[in-house]
């Protein structure tokens, strides 16, 4: 249980330290993203971009396992 507590806690503190780069990725932007925009009303269904953070969260997990024995 510590090592998955420290290995979160060096996750988060590497994402404080690489916002200013993060948020300058096209996450959000990407081809396949659905935006409706009305006057009255903006829907906005983040397909791609979720296909995307759900395959690299797998690898990141997958590699913690191998890591992890």
């Amino acid at each position: 249980m510590q090592k998955y507590i420290i290995i979160t806690g060096i996750f988060l503190i590497a994402t404080g330290l690489l916002w200013p780069v993060i948020i300058k990725l096209p996450f959000g932007k990407l081809p396949g993203d659905i935006i409706i925009d009305r006057p009255n009303m903006k829907i906005y269904i983040p397909i791609t971009t979720m296909l995307l953070i759900s395959v690299l969260t797998s690898i990141v997990l997958w590699i913690i396992r191998k890591i992890s024995g």
